[in-house]
C-alpha cells in the first residue's frame, strides 16, 4: 500500500490555509458591519446637520420676513437701518448672504451691496411670488439657498417681496470632517482589537485539527494502527470517523490482497503437488501395468485441467478488474433464448448426479446485456445448484421482469451455506466446504466472477438459503443498459 503518496492526499500542494480563511471570515464578519455602520452613520449626521441648518435659517429669515412685513420695509423710504442691521447680522450667523427683490423684480437689498437696483428674474423668484416657498442645497459648492415670502402690511395680505437667503455649510463640513476622523481612530482601534482577537481565536479553533495533522502524518507513515481520534468539534469527529473507516478499508484490502496472493499460490501450487505426486509414483514403479499407467496419466490429466480451469479463472477476473464495465459488448438479447442455452448445456451435468433441471419462464425478456458474460455468470449459478445438490433433488430456474428489470432466480434443494458462510460466499477463493469443493472440480472463483458480471451490468444479486433445505440465487439487472 503506498502510504506515503495516501498521506500527501491529506495535504494539498496549493490549498488557502483553514487559519487564514477563519481570520479573513472573522474580520469580513466583525468589521465589514462596523464599516457601514459608520458610513451610515457619518452620512446620517452630515444630513441632520445640513437639515438642521436649513431650518435654522429659514426659522430666522421667516422671523425677519414678518418683522419687514409690519415695518411697511418694502415701501418705506429711507430703509430701516435696524432692519437692514439685523439682516445683515442674520447673514454673518451663516457666513451667508440676503437679499430682498420687491415686487418688481427689483432687487432693493443687498447684505454684500453688490446687487442693490439690478434686476432679478430667477425661477425661485418667480415661483415664490406665485405662493410656492423654494428651497434647495448645493452639494457641489457646499451653500443651501431659499426664498421667503414678504408680505405688505395692508388688509389683502398680498406678496410684495422675496427674501433670497443663501447660508454656507463649510463649517458643518469641518465639524463632519473632525467627527469622521475621530470615527476612523475608533474604526482602527476596534480593528486592532479584533485582530487580535480573532487571531487567538483562529489558533484555539485550529488546535484539533493540528492534532488530527499528526496523526494523519504518522498514519501516512505507516501506523496504520493508531487510531484517529479528535472529539472537539462535531466535524472533526465526523472526519475522523471517515478516516478511520477509509483506513480501516484499506487494511482489509490490503489483507484481502495478501491472502488473495496466498490463495493463489496456494491454489496453483495444490494440482501441481498432485502431478508432481502421481508422476514421481509412476517413475518409481519397474514393470507397471498398463492399467494402472492409465489411472495415473488419468488423474495426471484431471490435475492438469484444474489447473487450466483455475488460471482461466484467475485471467477472467483480472480482464474484468481491468475494465470495470468498460469492456461489454452490449447488445440486445433475448433473455429467454439465452436461458434454454445455458440449460441445454446444464441437462447432461444434472442428469449424471439424478438432479430434476426445470425453467419457468414467466414472460419474454428482451434486454441490454453483454450476451458472453452473462452466459457466463448465470452458467456459475445453475452449475453450482447441480454440483451442490443432493441426489436425486432439483434446480428450479425462474426468469421474470417489470419495467425495469428482469429477475434470474436460481432455487435447490441442495446442503444449503451456513449463515455464517453467507456473507462469503463472493471472495476469491472462499469454499464453505473445502473438500466438497475440490471433489466438484471448482475453483473457488466461480461466485466471484458471477457477482463482478452482474455488478457490470449495474444489476445486484442476493443469496437467501438455509443449512440443509437449499440456496436461492436471485439475480437483478436493468433491461436497459446506461453507461
Amino acid at each position: 500500500m503506498n502510504l506515503e503518496v495516501q498521506g500527501k492526499a491529506f495535504r494539498p500542494r496549493y490549498a488557502i490555509s483553514l487559519r487564514l480563511t477563519l481570520i479573513l471570515i472573522f474580520m469580513v464578519v466583525g468589521m465589514l458591519p462596523v464599516l457601514i455602520q459608520g458610513q451610515v452613520m457619518a452620512g446620517s449626521y452630515r444630513q441632520n446637520l445640513i437639515g438642521s441648518r436649513m431650518q435654522e435659517v429659514q426659522n430666522q429669515c421667516w422671523i425677519l420676513s414678518n418683522k419687514m412685513t409690519r415695518a411697511g420695509y418694502l415701501t418705506m423710504e429711507p430703509r430701516d437701518a435696524l432692519l437692514d442691521n439685523e439682516m445683515a447680522v442674520k447673514a454673518g450667523m451663516f457666513n451667508g448672504r440676503i437679499v430682498v427683490v420687491n415686487r418688481n423684480f427689483r432687487i432693493i437689498s443687498d447684505t454684500f451691496s453688490l446687487s442693490v437696483g439690478k434686476i432679478n428674474v430667477s425661477e425661485e423668484v418667480i415661483r415664490c411670488f406665485n405662493g410656492e416657498n423654494s428651497s434647495k442645497y448645493n452639494s457641489e459648492k457646499h451653500y443651501s439657498a431659499m426664498a421667503i415670502p414678504i408680505y405688505s402690511n395692508s388688509q389683502e395680505k398680498e406678496i410684495a417681496g422675496v427674501m433670497i437667503a443663501t447660508a454656507s455649510t463649510e463649517d458643518l463640513l469641518d465639524r463632519i470632517s473632525d467627527v469622521t476622523e475621530k470615527g476612523m481612530f475608533l474604526h482602527l482601534m476596534i480593528f486592532s482589537t479584533l485582530a487580535l482577537l480573532v487571531f487567538f481565536l483562529a489558533a484555539l479553533i485550529m488546535k484539533p485539527f493540528r492534532g488530527l495533522q499528526r496523526m494523519l502524518d504518522r498514519a501516512a507513515e505507516g501506523n496504520l494502527d493508531e487510531d484517529i481520534s479528535s472529539r472537539a468539534y462535531k466535524e472533526t469527529r465526523q472526519i475522523s470517523d471517515s478516516i478511520n473507516l477509509t483506513l480501516k478499508k484499506l487494511k482489509a484490502v490490503d489483507q484481502s490482497r495478501e491472502e488473495f496472493v496466498s490463495n493463489v499460490s496456494h491454489e496453483l501450487k495444490t494440482p501441481i503437488t498432485s502431478i508432481r505426486v502421481l508422476a514421481d509414483s509412476l517413475m518409481g514403479m519397474e514393470d507397471a501395468p498398463t492399467e494402472l499407467y492409465r489411472e495415473f496419466m488419468s488423474d495426471i490429466s484431471y490435475e492438469i485441467e484444474r489447473e487450466s480451469k483455475i488460471i482461466d479463472d484467475l485471467l477472467t477476473l483480472v480482464r474484468m478488474d481491468k475494465t470495470s464495465g468498460g469492456n461489454l459488448n452490449i447488445a440486445q438479447v433475448n433473455i429467454n433464448g439465452l436461458m434454454e442455452l445455458i440449460l441445454k448445456r446444464l441437462r447432461p451435468i444434472a442428469g449424471k448426479r439424478n438432479v430434476e433441471l426445470t425453467f419457468e419462464s414467466i414472460r419474454e425478456v428482451t434486454a441490454d446485456v453483454d450476451e458472453m458474460k452473462l452466459s457466463l455468470a448465470l452458467s456459475n449459478l445453475m452449475e453450482n445448484a447441480i454440483k451442490y445438490n443432493v441426489e436425486g433433488g432439483w434446480v428450479r430456474v425462474t426468469l421474470d421482469a417489470d419495467h425495469k428489470f428482469f429477475y434470474v432466480k436460481v432455487a435447490d434443494s441442495g446442503i444449503g451455506i451456513p449463515e455464517e458462510f453467507q456473507e462469503h460466499v463472493f471472495e476469491r477463493f472462499y469454499r464453505v466446504d473445502k473438500a466438497r469443493s475440490r471433489e466438484t472440480g471448482g475453483t473457488g472463483l466461480g461466485l466471484s466472477i458471477t457477482k463482478k458480471i452482474v455488478l457490470m451490468h449495474q444489476g445486484a444479486i442476493k443469496l437467501q438459503s438455509k443449512e440443509g433445505e437449499g440456496s436461492t440465487f436471485t439475480v437483478r439487472i436493468p433491461l436497459t443498459y446506461i453507461s
